[in-house]
């Protein structure tokens, strides 16, 4: 099914698609007509269900190409296409039970195609189990009651805010399919729905923090005085935290002229926010949390359909810094066997009844991500961690880096670019940020500013706004960020440290319409082999003596 924003339809089909044993293979609305032949060719896909836009015109045009594809209907009733409701029929709904009936936990349910950000996506294989697993071990720990209003804005064909989908069906949620562009301001939806809880991106709560901070430069006097004072003291937020004597009375001063209006913004009830999907700054996850919004983060992927780990809403039941602990039923394993890691470290293993059936139709990609110690078979994430332990002895699960991603300077010294862009990210300034360096002398990054922010930047400090291109180009400017770098690399290692940069009046995006190679995967990673390529006599001129 292929749809560009979240609605009822699709929630409705895929429900249906597994009541009778078939097979649902989402996919992005957003990926190439290239991408959607070989995904249908791959999966074998029969019947095809798709939303607005001109995404009917493509997926006709793509069917050609496609043999095993005998139909095409549209969620939405337009001349010429094929409306999605003339698929149920009387028959079809009297023998319902019967299909049901055949249905086993163990069977296939879903093919969920992963972005990657190199070469041919691959067909995860999910089954009902494997879902319904995941989404049972996290009863108690999102804080959602019958009754309760949720959001759903991130795409429904990524595992997390599907899952997040069955997730509010069982507890009887009342959920609430919205645009990502239409969330804030007075006419969004956060404060139309004012809802109790929803999934994100880290993407998206960078922006809302961005909007926040540039209002507050925009203050002025006492109130000015006031905002950044609660900034700065929401920078001693931790979890679990008890505040007594003159910092009590700070916080409640705090809370009661600055948090209480961020908590306004989001609709004044949200209980709980889950982001997940890409690594949260910590800043991020620090902020919101101190303002009396929610948050937690959460990690898994989507051959662990997807949970692994969550921040939880009980006492100890989250640490800045880390992705919370193990949800019921998963064992985490931290396997330094076989890389170059630092002490306690190491690739994160999984084990639980929510890890894949495997690769579709790729046998040997399979068996390359699961590894056998001691008689137990652990799938491989990918990713490096490192277990941090709490308050009475609970377990929580700290990321560090993937470990394809590692650079290795000319100098044999390895460097985790994650937590590098991460930390600069936390500057208002700086949208986004990709760390290069392998086989280098030293660690540069290629930087795209925060326009809206700089130009409050320039705003302020007396610069007449010229376009971006030519801003970056101001002595004042260069020096800004000259400065922000430098004050940022107290926070690495020398070999951490960044040299060099530069800072691009561009834009990355997880689509391009005029056909060009996209910079972002649909859940917001970086396509590092992309933007090495795409910049890659700009970075030349970096290391140029």
């Amino acid at each position: 099914m292929v749809v560009i924003e979240n609605r009822p339809e699709w929630v409705i089909m895929d429900i249906a698609i597994q009541q009778i044993g078939a097979i649902n293979v989402p996919v992005y609305p957003t990926i190439s007509k290239h991408d959607f032949a070989y995904i249908f060719n791959d999966s074998g896909a029969k019947l095809c269900f798709v939303g607005k836009g001109d995404l009917h015109e493509t997926i006709t045009e793509v069917q050609p190409q496609v043999p095993s594809l005998q139909a095409v209907y549209s969620f939405d009733q337009v001349e010429g296409h094929t409306f999605w409701e003339q698929i149920f029929t009387e028959e079809g709904i009297e023998n319902l039970e019967n299909f049901r009936q055949k249905v086993q936990p163990d069977d296939l349910a879903t093919l969920i195609y992963t972005s990657g950000t190199t070469g041919q996506p691959k067909g995860v294989m999910l089954s009902h189990n494997n879902i319904v697993s995941n989404v049972a071990a996290i009863t108690d720990i999102v804080p959602i009651q019958r009754g309760d209003q949720v959001l759903s804005f991130l795409p429904l064909c990524h595992i997390f805010e599907r899952a997040a989908s069955y997730f509010y069906t069982y507890l009887g949620a009342n959920v609430h399919f919205v645009g990502v562009n239409n969330l804030g301001g007075e006419d969004g939806d956060l404060r139309s729905v004012r809802p109790h809880f929803f999934t994100t991106v880290p993407r998206l709560l960078e922006k809302v923090y961005e909007k926040i901070y540039n209002k507050g430069l925009a203050l002025t006097g006492l109130k000015k005085k006031l905002f950044f004072w609660a900034l700065k003291l929401s920078e001693e937020f931790q979890f679990d935290q008890k505040p007594k004597g003159l910092k009590a009375i700070q916080w409640a001063i705090t809370d009661s002229l600055i948090f209480s209006k961020w908590r306004d913004a989001l609709g004044g009830r949200v209980k709980g926010i889950i982001v997940g999907g890409a690594p949260c700054p910590v800043r991020i996850a620090q902020v919101f949390p101190a303002a009396g919004i929610g948050l937690r983060e959460g990690y898994g992927l989507t051959e662990t359909s997807p949970g692994l780990c969550f921040g939880r809403y009980d006492a100890y039941g989250a640490k800045l810094g880390t992705v919370g602990m193990a949800v019921n039923g998963v064992d985490i394993l931290i396997d330094d066997s076989d890389g170059n890691y630092a002490p306690g470290e190491g690739e994160i293993l999984a084990k639980g009844p929510n890890v894949m059936m495997g690769y579709y139709n790729k046998p040997e990609a399979t068996a390359a991500v699961m590894k056998d110690i001691d008689g137990e078979t652990w799938f491989c994430t990918g990713d490096i961690g490192t277990m941090i332990e709490g308050k009475g002895g609970r377990l929580y699960l700290r990321i560090t880096d993937r470990k394809k991603e590692l650079l290795k300077t000319s100098g044999g010294k390895y460097v985790a670019p994650a937590p590098v862009e991460n930390k600069l990210k936390e500057d208002f300034l700086i949208e986004q940020v990709m760390v290069v360096g392998e086989k280098r002398k030293f660690v540069s990054a290629l930087i795209l500013p925060a326009e809206e922010a700089l130009k409050d930047w320039c705003k302020h400090h007396g610069l007449e706004w010229e376009g971006l291109e030519q801003m970056l180009q101001h002595p004042d400017v260069i020096n800004k960020y000259e400065k922000i770098i430098n004050g940022l690399n107290e926070n690495f290692s020398h070999v951490e440290q960044i040299k060099r940069f530069k800072v691009i009046p561009d834009t990355w995006e997880a689509t391009r319409s005029d056909g060009t190679q996209a910079e972002l995967t649909p859940t917001m990673k970086l396509k590092r082999r992309v933007i090495r390529e795409k910049y890659q006599n700009l970075i030349e001129t970096m290391y140029e003596e």
